[in-house]
């Protein structure tokens, strides 16, 4: 039975996630930051760990309980959009949405990656075309966009560090999706988007490794 691992899984497209690999028959580790949500993913059948991604000492406990895993596949799909206005951001705005996008992944991907590259497996991390410098026309949502054009760069780091060791290391782009930080007007449901993360990244090849890609696989600039 393959091992998948879901970080950020309480809602929208970590949920769903959890939920169409366990209806595949695979064991799925989840995590979450609240009780009501580690019930509702034990329910589904996977593995739920409490998790705020902000918490350092969290994430070290975390990596204490994963040590002796294998993980064919990790997903990072915690995140935080933040302000909706533009301007000057306050200093809570920036560190919550920093912390959330950014900082975390630099301490999560470092524990998560080693256990993807011994099972020559896959590694997705939930980006977004906003943190795209090269496609970019729009200023908009400035911050949510700065958080993922560094988590970009993060992801780069893991893919030339791990890469070699056989992870593959991919940022996607999900879609507009109908989630909550989507909005009900979004171009595709949540079902759809998480079948063409999974497939994509199931297709990929340690020569996709660092690559930055929509959910359907079709490259995205830098």
């Amino acid at each position: 039975m393959p091992t998948a691992l879901i970080l950020g899984a309480s809602r929208g497209i970590g949920h769903e996630l959890a939920r169409q690999y366990r209806a595949e028959g695979w064991r799925v580790i989840a995590t979450a930051r609240k009780q009501q949500d580690l019930d509702e993913l034990a329910s589904l059948g996977a593995e739920p760990h409490l998790l705020d991604v902000t918490d350092p000492e969290a994430i070290a406990g975390l990596g204490w309980k994963l040590d002796d895993e294998k993980i064919d596949t990790a997903w990072l799909v915690a995140g935080l959009y933040g302000p909706r206005h533009d301007g000057f951001p306050t200093q809570q705005d920036f560190d919550a949405v920093m912390h959330t996008n950014v900082l975390a992944a630099m301490r999560l991907l470092p524990i998560v990656a080693p256990l993807v590259a011994n099972t020559r497996g896959k590694l997705g991390v939930l980006s977004s075309r906003m943190g795209s410098i090269g496609s970019r026309t729009s200023p908009g949502g400035s911050l949510y966009r700065a958080s993922k054009a560094a988590l970009n760069s993060v992801l780069t780091d893991t893919a030339l560090t791990y890469g070699p060791q056989g992870a593959t290391c991919i940022a996607f782009h999900p879609g507009w999706v109908q989630t909550d930080m989507g909005g009900e007007g979004a171009a595709i449901s949540v079902e759809h988007s998480v079948r063409d993360l999974r497939a994509t990244l199931a297709k990929a090849t340690n020569a996709d490794n660092g690559s930055f890609l929509n959910h359907d696989g079709d490259p995205i600039p830098w």
